[in-house]
């Protein structure tokens, strides 16, 4: 396995962090960085989060840099975007993705378009965090993957790490970013690496390579995946949790897969997705999400486009099913390894 973070900047120390860890990090190296930029959202200030990411953030900074919000997404968004208008650098918090539609005409209509229908006059840097993805039993309406939503939308970055390297990275690198940024961050993966195995151990994120973080200040580009594992047989595209799902399934299958981080969404590394499909011939594409019009129907097309004399079978997908996340049926929506590994082996053996 190769390590997804980019080198920081500048040799630092590191300390073990969960995802969590690295992301409150992150907040707080910009919090300090720069006065402009504040954070908020539901139960962010006093509580923390509900998953404590902002702990402690509001009594380092005080409560008009770190402050609770209503219960209205729409107004988180929409006092950002004001916000963001007279130079100030909001990092909001959607407590969970599945609540961010009362906020997306706010997104879509206003944060989205604001630099080009002002011709540059006015910027929106706001990042927009929001804990998404299941695999922690949180029903239907607490275990949606609607990054599909997003990437739809010109004028929107959309970026999803798999790790507490790329989180913290990342999420600097967006707070820093003058366009709008969607920054989803799969919760089966704040306390460790999941591969799918729901009825094993968890491995803690401090017994892992990849839990060892920069404490200061580093950027990952917003813009560049990573491979995860490198691999020549058949290039599996995923990102989030999949993409340690994907790794397991090559592991088990014994197959010899390229598993590339995707990390941003969009843009979209395209050149490193063409250049590891046309070494290998063979493509899977795996995420959480629903199927249809998923952002996995993007990579397809996009696959069948630029490496279509280049490939030897037909591009496979595996992906959530077209319903509502299930409670009881967990297991049975989430694509696991065993999914993703006959994935793997109708792709090698077509």
């Amino acid at each position: 396995m190769t390590s997804n973070a980019a080198a920081p900047q500048e040799a630092q120390a590191a300390s073990s962090m969960t995802m969590i860890q690295a992301l409150r990090s992150g907040l707080d190296v910009m919090m300090a960085k720069d006065d402009n930029v504040i954070v908020y959202g539901e139960d962010v200030g006093y509580f923390g989060g509900v998953f404590r990411v902002t702990e402690g953030l509001q009594k380092k900074y005080g409560k008009t840099r770190c402050f609770d919000a209503p219960i209205s997404e729409a107004g988180i968004v929409g006092t950002a975007i004001g916000m963001a208008a007279y130079g100030l650098r909001p990092a909001v918090e959607i407590q969970f993705a599945d609540y961010v539609y009362p906020a997306y005409d706010q997104i879509v209509s206003e944060l989205a378009r604001l630099r080009h229908r002002s011709a540059g006059d006015f910027f929106a840097p706001i990042t927009i965090r929001m804990p998404c993805g299941g695999g922690i039993y949180g029903g239907q309406t607490h275990s949606q993957s609607p990054e599909a939503v997003f990437t739809h939308v010109s004028g929107l970055r959309t970026v999803m790490p798999s790790n507490p390297i790329d989180a913290k990275g990342l999420l600097i690198a967006s707070m820093e970013c003058d366009d709008p940024v969607i920054f989803l961050e799969p919760k089966r993966l704040y306390n460790g690496p999941f591969d799918g195995h729901h009825d094993r151990p968890v491995q803690p994120w401090n017994k892992h390579e990849l839990g060892k973080v920069p404490e200061g200040y580093y950027t990952v580009p917003l813009d560049k995946a990573a491979i995860f594992r490198p691999g020549k047989a058949v290039t599996v595209l995923a990102y989030g949790t999949m993409v340690w799902v994907a790794e397991c399934a090559a592991r088990e299958t014994g197959i010899d897969a390229e598993v590339i981080d995707l990390r941003s969404l969009w843009p979209l590394d395209l050149d490193t997705i063409v250049e590891s499909v046309k070494k290998t011939g063979r493509c899977v594409v795996v995420h959480e999400a629903t199927r249809t019009s998923g952002f996995g129907a993007e990579l397809v097309a996009l696959v069948q486009e630029h490496c279509f004399y280049h490939l030897e079978a037909p591009i496979e997908r595996v992906t959530g099913w077209d319903t509502p996340y299930p409670h009881a049926q967990e297991w049975a929506y989430f694509p696991g390894p065993a999914r993703v590994g006959a994935a793997l082996q109708r792709a090698v053996e077509a």
